[in-house]
């Protein structure tokens, strides 16, 4: 099964990423930790990568479709994978349709996991930190112990959350028509629980 990922902040994305990839017995793959491990193990796309980062610029498309291809042509990925947080754009998903098809493993589909925009900001703006522990908890669904010292982070402030919200409707305004046109892109309503979350993804991919 060789899935692309997509939802906006806090719409509980890598919850269900984790879940699709313990169901299918296949990795995650995302773009930042492939970056990370290119760079660790200094190989030619990793060094190349970090010319770009250290110049403060944005890694070119052409060198992060070699950290995929490097990457889904790895053991673990023989079977398939799911892609978190990539491709960006289309011409990011034009380049990973042209590379798959040529390795003879085209995207089985795309998900997208759909959440109100005040649900997002609730689910983000109402999270904090316990400073002591890390614990994450949310005011609402998941409220801390007494005593708790809590933070409210940075990412969870309101202004914040809504620049990335903002930022992800730009992103998928053009990537959602494109994969719609090539008949992959299945919409999951992501509200309710995890597990019911899970189920619909499931259905949407004929694996009931």
């Amino acid at each position: 099964m060789r899935i692309v990922l997509l939802g906006a902040p806090a719409s509980g994305k890598g919850t269900q990423a984790n879940e699709l990839c313990r169901t299918f017995g296949v990795p995650k793959i995302s773009t930042g930790d492939m970056l990370r491990a290119a760079l660790a193990a200094g190989t030619p796309l990793g060094k190349e990568a970090e010319r770009y980062m250290n110049a403060g610029q944005l890694v070119p498309d052409s060198v992060v479709i070699g950290l995929v291809e490097e990457r889904t042509a790895e053991p673990d990925a023989a079977s398939g994978f799911i892609l978190d947080g990539f491709p960006r754009t289309v011409p990011q998903a034009q380049a990973l349709g042209d590379l798959l098809v040529r390795k003879g493993t085209p995207l089985d589909a795309v998900i997208q996991i759909d959440v109100p925009r005040e649900l997002l900001m609730e689910r983000a703006t109402l999270r904090r930190t316990d400073k002591r522990t890390g614990q994450i908890y949310h005011l609402k669904y998941n409220p801390p112990p007494p005593g708790a010292e809590l933070e409210h982070r940075a990412d969870d402030q309101e202004e914040t959350v809504k620049k990335r919200l903002d930022q992800y409707d730009a992103m998928t305004a053009a990537l959602l028509p494109y994969y719609q046109k090539l008949g992959l892109l299945k919409r999951v309503d992501g509200v309710g629980e995890p597990s019911e979350v899970t189920r619909r993804i499931l259905a949407a991919l004929g694996r009931q």
